[in-house]
């Protein structure tokens, strides 16, 4: 193994997870995007994979890597942005490791990244959700396990990946304020509370897919059954499931729309929450935003409220006269402010 992958294992194997004590999912993210460049390299550029090393990473190929992104693989501004700092944060690295490799560094900080299009927050209606949530079959075993996750995912306005983390001793709901306990990015912990409604239906979940649930404290919350074995649900199968539902519901819901990611039960618990009144600093925290600015997007991409806000201010208006203009029946007036006097 070369110098550059020798470095590429020590910056995923024990920087990252290590020094940095960056999250599994963050680690996965950064070796998908390495992974990414060296299929560039070797793919389209032609470099043989055992013969990649450092000077085959010029600035001219990143510029290429990005555009190919962009072009060949439709990347959008935001992915193409961050493939670029982890390539940023590699050679960085590498220049601390060994001097020889500065200069990489200093290349890599002098690509510029791409400017991204405002944010578009895709959201369900109230009318949409009641549809979406109306579709699985409770007296099915999948139907019942599918409807409490969407239920689940929209009351604690969880990430998709936080609920398939989920185990049973992160759901608390004998106390007198039932709460779940959710381990979001960079593994950290919020608790948020659920309401009533979602407390029964975990009830009768915990009843039928954890008999005894002493004994599943540290089991998943929702899994899978395979030849009698169970295994954690996949992220996949959540898309699967919420896809077939969007379908069906978008039958007999005009407001739904044609495509449903599972991250949209997350949007549409943050817009509601934010036009109920609740503030965007307690909301960002609500989420589990590191950064206050990420959550601004909800109040950036509510234009009901806007359009609320403009009718309140019109009804302000009405009854009272429109004022007169300083130049009527003036002429001198007329004539200075048209710059003859």
């Amino acid at each position: 193994m070369n110098e550059f992958f020798h470095i590429v294992r020590r910056f995923l194997l024990e920087y990252l997870p290590t020094q940095r004590q960056f999250s599994d999912n963050t680690v996965t993210s950064y070796r998908q995007g390495l992974n990414l460049f060296v299929s560039y390299l070797r793919d389209v550029l032609q470099i043989p994979t055992s013969r990649i090393s450092f000077s085959d990473c010029t600035r001219d190929a990143v510029l290429g890597y990005l555009d190919w992104l962009d072009t060949e693989r439709g990347c959008g501004a935001t992915t193409i942005n961050q493939r670029l700092m982890i390539l940023r944060s590699f050679f960085k690295y590498a220049g601390e490791t060994d001097c020889a490799y500065a200069a990489f560094g200093l290349d890599m900080a002098s690509v510029p990244t791409r400017k991204a299009r405002g944010r578009v927050v895709d959201f369900l209606s109230e009318q949409a959700l009641k549809a979406l949530l109306a579709q699985p079959d409770p007296r099915k075993r999948t139907g019942h396990r599918n409807q409490f996750f969407m239920l689940l995912m929209y009351d604690t306005a969880a990430r998709c990946g936080e609920l398939l983390e989920l185990k049973l001793h992160d759901i608390r709901i004998d106390g007198k304020h039932p709460v779940v306990r959710l381990h979001g990015k960079g593994n950290k912990t919020r608790i948020v509370p659920i309401l009533p409604e979602t407390v029964e239906h975990c009830r009768r979940y915990i009843q039928v897919f954890h008999g005894a649930p002493q004994h599943d404290a540290d089991k998943f919350v929702f899994y899978t059954t395979s030849h009698g074995n169970r295994t954690p649900m996949s992220a996949d199968t959540v898309a699967l499931f919420m896809k077939n539902y969007c379908v069906s519901a978008g039958a007999g819901c005009p407001d739904m729309p044609d495509r449903l990611h599972p991250h949209m039960l997350r949007h549409t618990r943050a817009m509601h929450l934010y036009r109920q009144g609740m503030p965007i600093h307690l909301l960002s925290e609500f989420l589990g935003h590191a950064n206050f600015e990420t959550t601004k997007v909800y109040a950036f991409a509510d234009t009901e409220m806007k359009r609320l806000s403009v009718e309140k201010a019109d009804v302000l208006r009405e009854g009272m006269p429109s004022p007169t203009p300083l130049w009527t029946d003036d002429d001198e007036t007329i004539l200075m402010l048209a710059g003859l006097r």
